[in-house]
């Protein structure tokens, strides 16, 4: 699994349903037929406005401005039966119908154009995300890995967060973070610490360097030579929730930097733990106000053993009553299988408690730790 459309996103603009469609001629119809039959004294004529009215809420322009002439016909015929085209009250009738039929047309148009911008941006900008975040390998070493990650709906922008895997000679390393705000902005500062986390991960150095890498990568490509940071000064703000795992082939342990990160869970035997660090570090982009660095913590893991890395997309997704979504508890009633299997229970979970609305994009990656010590890519 990787990306993935929250269902009820609405998609690229097409053609409307039949069924909408007969709505504005089934009204131009009714108006016209009890406009013919009604008194002298009553016209009903004024109603016919809402047949282009309700076409520009779902169709283009076309089919507006067809139901607009419908409409007008419909007027013209109404007037031709009871009085005349000249009579005036007839005549001011049609000129306010076909003005109002050009403007909802004019309307119309403008949200089409608007709606083919944003799905062309969409399409962008998860075709970007898509790059940056590369699928993660099933295998790695003793490790089984599964990914996957959930797009908030259509109307919030497309989001930051941030998984990948490198193997090193002696095991294998994790990253999962969390960009502060949406948009391609955010979605550049994550390929700045994918990058660099893919460039040095691969190196023997011990975690607090390689997490002083994604750092420096970071605060780099935020700086500013060129002074545009005065049109951008919210970019001083900018900074990356991370975690950094690495996992040895052998040993039943792995060691973690945590840049305020949501911790990860580890689930043994049925029971899950959240894999607090004592020293959590601050979160990149920030790590000059800290005068300790980064600190690496130990937690057992064995074979059989599992851990959940996340984004904070999936512990604050509430339900319909403001819950929020219970992620420790949903990982403990798991009955156990492959990584992926997990993943496809948690999204399905996920998704059914927020009702397929996510305020935020949601990232996760299960990490099992099998018996056997073979060697994979990633």
């Amino acid at each position: 699994m990787h990306l993935r459309r929250v269902p009820g996103t609405p998609r690229s603009p097409g053609r409307p349903s039949r069924a909408l469609i007969a709505v504005p001629l089934i009204i131009v119809v009714a108006v016209t037929v009890v406009d013919v039959l009604a008194p002298p004294a009553v016209h009903l004529g004024p109603f016919l406005v809402a047949a282009p009215a309700i076409t520009a809420s779902f169709a283009g322009p076309r089919l507006t401005a067809a139901v607009g002439v419908i409409a007008v016909v419909a007027q013209s015929v109404v007037a031709v039966v009871r009085t005349s085209l000249t009579d005036l009250n007839h005549t001011l009738q049609i000129s306010a119908l076909i003005l109002i039929s050009v403007i909802v047309t004019l309307f119309a148009h403008r949200r089409e154009r608007h709606e083919r911008e944003m799905t062309q941006l969409r399409s962008v900008a998860e075709a970007t995300q898509g790059v940056v975040m590369r699928p993660l390998p099933r295998r790695a070493g003793p490790l089984r890995i599964g990914s996957v990650y959930l797009a908030a709906e259509a109307e919030a922008r497309i989001g930051g967060d941030l998984y990948a895997v490198a193997r090193t000679a002696r095991g294998t390393r994790f990253v999962i973070g969390d960009v502060r705000g949406k948009g391609l902005e955010a979605i550049g500062d994550a390929a700045l610490v994918l990058g660099a986390f893919r460039a040095a991960a691969h190196r023997q150095a011990e975690l607090p360097v390689l997490v002083a890498d994604l750092e420096g990568a970071l605060s780099s490509g935020l700086g500013d030579p060129d002074g545009a940071r005065e049109e951008r000064p919210h970019r001083e703000e900018a900074f990356v929730t991370a975690a950094v795992l690495d996992v040895p082939d052998t040993g039943p342990d792995l060691r973690m930097v945590n840049c305020g990160h949501p911790p990860p869970l580890l689930l043994r035997d049925g029971r899950v733990s959240a894999l607090e660090v004592e020293q959590p570090g601050l979160p990149l982009g920030l790590a000059e106000f800290s005068p300790t660095g980064f600190a690496v913590e130990s937690f057992a893991f064995g074979p059989g053993d599992l851990v959940l890395l996340y984004t904070d997309g999936v512990v604050e997704a509430r339900d319909a009553a403001g819950r929020f979504y219970p992620l420790a508890e949903r990982l403990a009633s798991w009955p156990g299988g492959r990584p992926e299997a997990l993943l496809r229970y948690l999204c399905e979970d996920l998704l059914a408690h927020s009702g397929g609305f996510l305020g935020d994009d949601a990232a996760l990656v299960a990490v099992q730790r099998t018996t056997a010590e073979g060697r994979g890519g990633g």
